[in-house]
């Protein structure tokens, strides 16, 4: 991994426009991803995952208010024209989507959509160069040439998924953003879409932003992770380390949750994801934390620096691994009596305090 870093949000916001309030899908999130690197982003269902992902490449409706820094290769994205992001993405910016056949025109042979896409970024080139380029990009991925005049209703599930991979890296983005590229996958397939991605990493120094809420899959293919949870991110540090000794309530729950040969049990977090029009006051996971102080409802938590995160020889600095949450706040901090245990019963009366 470089040390610059070729991806840089700082205090990013999205928000959804509404009859009434708006939707706080993305509230105050920084983070950063360097060449080469894999930053896993996880978290339950309707915390704010895929807008972030969309957030960076401007793939959002005219509903959503954007504030805060999208820093990509020093230039930031906020605020740029849509002309110019739709130049952008593919030779800069590259999406997998969540569901390929839905991103993948019916009418539309598979060699119909390289030469779309190629042509709409680099016109110059010929119909044999697109030829031979869409074709490398296929095979790279396992998909013959005899099959390139085919139309997506041919293929598999895992096929159309590995099109989509080729057709986001045909035009070799220096960041990719993998929205939960392996679901409802088998594991056969999904083991070989994580070694492509593996490949593309290791081969052409790209950088991959994974959005995913399977954390087996962050534990095996990424070098650090984000927990994220109703639109903010709450937990943040190398991978191994996450899983091995997780600092934030809600790390440990998702963890806990996790079903393996193992399992004995099944664990589940009570409640749900908070309404993003109107969040918990303080810290949002409060409502359904097993830790939860009444600090926690009443003041938003400190983000606290854990330790110097271990980088490989020549990696150069980079930030710590990281962490919002009163367990880990500094005493001084902590007003009198904040740190006494917050009863279930308890909460509501301390968010109407």
């Amino acid at each position: 991994m470089s040390g610059e870093a070729i991806l840089s949000l700082r205090d990013l916001r999205v928000w959804y426009g509404t009859e009434g309030d708006p939707v706080r899908a993305v509230d105050g999130v920084s983070l950063e991803i360097r060449s080469g690197e894999t930053l896993g982003l996880v978290g339950e269902s309707g915390c704010g995952k895929s807008t972030l992902g969309r957030g960076v490449l401007g793939l959002l409706p005219e509903s959503a208010a954007v504030a805060g820094q999208v820093r990509f290769r020093g230039r930031d994205l906020v605020g740029v024209p849509p002309k110019e992001m739709r130049a952008l993405r593919g030779p800069e910016l590259g999406l997998i989507f969540q569901e390929p056949m839905t991103r993948l025109d019916p009418l539309m042979t598979i060699e119909g959509h390289f030469l779309e896409t190629l042509e709409a970024h680099e016109p110059e080139l010929d119909g044999a160069e697109m030829r031979r380029r869409s074709l490398e990009s296929l095979a790279g991925m396992g998909i013959p040439p005899t099959r390139f005049k085919q139309y997506p209703h041919e293929f598999s599930g895992g096929m159309r998924q590995r099109i989509m991979i080729a057709l986001a890296l045909v035009l070799n983005p220096k960041l990719v953003i993998a929205d939960e590229p392996t679901t409802a996958l088998d594991v056969i397939v999904e083991a070989q879409i994580l070694g492509i991605l593996a490949d593309l990493r290791e081969s052409f120094d790209t950088a991959l932003l994974l959005i995913t809420h399977n954390l087996g899959i962050v534990a095996e293919s990424c070098n650090r992770v984000a927990v994220m949870y109703a639109g903010q991110i709450v937990e943040e540090g190398e991978a191994r380390q996450v899983f091995a000794q997780p600092a934030h309530p809600y790390t440990r729950e998702l963890l806990r949750s996790t079903i393996s040969l193992s399992t004995t049990g099944l664990h589940y977090i009570p409640g749900a994801p908070p309404n993003l029009i109107d969040p918990p006051p303080a810290c949002r996971f409060h409502p359904r934390c097993p830790n939860a102080m009444r600090v926690c409802a009443e003041r938003d938590p400190i983000e606290v620096a854990l330790g110097p995160r271990a980088t490989e020889a020549g990696a150069g600095s980079h930030p710590r691994d990281r962490v919002s949450c009163w367990l880990h706040g500094p005493g001084s901090e902590v007003p009198p009596g904040g740190t006494e245990p917050l009863k279930r019963g308890e909460i509501a009366i301390a968010e109407e305090a």
